[in-house]
């Protein structure tokens, strides 16, 4: 997030002054790191959280088409990045990685069915495809269907768009470009203090953690950008429009495997359905990364509980950032969510045999050699004030402005870097109304379709998808055929 608002900010503004302070001895060691996250460009292609299932058993297609406009906004920018040089190869960081869905048993089926029905015709869903034939889904992802039990009814979406991002690579490579205009990047800076100063600007408190020697710098915008360390840091500011606010620090694991033999029979990115009380952060899925240049497989998450708000900090961020303006919402959250509790609970007593015991019902054929078990990053979900229950418990991700506009900072997760382009164009739209008019232009050259709905415009949404591809090295888009044409030709 805070790279791609830096990296817009040194097109639109670029005789402005940017200051980048990290704590830790280099970018993206937290969230973004790619073995603290999935790396899935989260476009609603699979993931089934952002369609769930009405009581009367209908399924509305809003906001997974709401999630792929994200998207597309942020693929619209990285095109545009590495159209004018600004950001290299682009296999450096995102590469193709079909996106599926599987689940079993007739109840789920069935919903998968309705699901697909509801989107095979929009327009940025375009070449999804369904089946519940074990043939075919044996060969869109053998893994998942070798040894599988013939008489488990199963069924599973398609859809061959689907990418694969290296979030650390890309924020490494946006910080680059950002210093090559001339901003800074303090590493080892601890952010210690967040003070209002009468003339308007900030007074920033920084702690150099390998000399321990102390400076201070004014600023006129502050932008906090830290992750599961964000909340800590605007309660320190003192803004009106963080009280309320409290934090769910949930930790994760992976299983992973790099052994080529296994890798090479999986090419996708596979999204069963969560658990009951699960939070959709916990959904799991078996997913291919290329980090480095290098294939692997990742299952999971395994979720855990840690009061550590970030992989690297202390155990004491949760009671820490207890106030007397949030205990009542916190504890609202607790009472109205034992069944995550509950979850979470199940998933701390859980030993290697019970996660290899999920891993083999997705793939049966995993065997406990192959696995090593690895900890992902921290996510912070928003715990905030409600007029109605209290506080609610938010699984997305919340911008945090003060009145003035002068500071402005990220909390929540999913499905947070996939969507960091709209996200920051929106805290610009925000923070600097005045100046925003006069970068319009700029920015419709950056992202040619700011502002436009392109799931309400097909032909739009087709030049944008073939545009945009072109330029990452992505493949073009599905060719249009018939939804029926479609459906029996992966049924048959």
């Amino acid at each position: 997030m805070s790279a791609t608002l830096a990296t817009i900010i040194t097109q639109v503004q670029p005789d402005w002054t940017i200051r980048v302070y990290e704590r830790l001895g280099d970018v993206a060691q937290e969230s973004s790191n790619p073995w603290n996250n999935a790396g899935t460009g989260h476009a609603a292609l699979c993931e089934l959280n952002y369609m769930p299932e009405g009581a009367d058993g209908s399924v509305d297609p809003a906001k997974a088409i709401s999630i792929n406009e994200q998207f597309q906004t942020s693929r619209q920018l990285w095109a545009h990045l590495v159209s004018i040089g600004a950001l290299p190869d682009p296999k450096r960081f995102i590469n193709t990685t079909p996106h599926m869905t599987f689940v079993h048993g007739s109840r789920d089926i069935e919903y998968l069915e309705r699901r697909y029905e509801a989107l095979k015709d929009q327009p940025l869903f375009e070449g999804m495809q369904f089946s519940s034939d074990p043939a075919k889904i044996a060969e869109w992802t053998p893994l998942i269907a070798k040894q599988r039990d013939s008489r488990q009814r199963i069924a599973a979406t398609r859809i061959d768009s689907g990418t694969d991002v290296d979030f650390g690579s890309l924020t490494r490579l946006l910080f680059s470009d950002v210093e090559r205009h001339g901003g800074e990047i303090h590493l080892n800076h601890q952010v210690t203090g967040l003070k209002r100063q009468k003339d308007g600007t900030w007074r920033v408190k920084v702690l150099h953690t390998v000399g321990r020697n102390s400076a201070t710098v004014n600023a006129r915008f502050v932008f906090v950008g830290a992750g599961g360390g964000a909340l800590a840091l605007l309660q320190q500011s003192g803004i009106d429009e963080i009280k309320g606010f409290g934090g769910f620090p949930i930790s994760g694991q992976f299983f992973k495997t790099s052994n080529p033999k296994v890798v090479a029979q999986h090419q996708a990115k596979v999204y069963g359905k969560a658990a009951v009380g699960a939070p959709p952060m916990s959904v799991p899925h078996l997913d291919t990364r290329v980090v480095d240049g290098e294939a692997s497989l990742l299952f999971g998450p395994y979720a855990g509980f840690t009061p550590k708000f970030l992989k690297s900090s202390t155990w004491f961020d949760l009671p820490f950032s207890i106030r007397w303006h949030n205990i009542w919402p916190m504890l609202a959250v607790a009472g109205h969510n034992f069944d995550l509790i509950k979850y979470l609970v199940g998933e701390l007593l859980a030993g290697r045999r019970k996660k290899m015991a999920a891993l083999r019902a997705f793939m049966p054929s995993a065997k406990d050699a192959d696995w090593e078990l690895i900890t992902a990053g921290q996510r912070v979900q928003v715990m905030k004030k409600d007029a109605k229950k209290g506080g609610v418990l938010q699984f997305g991700t919340e911008v945090i402005t003060g009145a003035d506009g002068t500071i402005a900072g990220l909390l929540g997760a999913s499905p947070g870097a996939s969507t960091a382009a709209p996200i920051m164009l929106d805290v610009l739209q925000r923070c600097f109304p005045a100046e925003f008019p006069g970068w319009e232009p700029k920015l419709r050259e950056m992202v040619p379709h700011f502002g436009v709905t392109l799931n309400d415009k097909p032909e739009l949404a087709a030049e944008s998808l073939a545009h945009t591809a072109s330029v990452l090295g992505l493949p073009a888009p599905a060719a249009a055929i018939g939804a029926n044409e479609r459906r029996e030709a992966v049924t048959a």
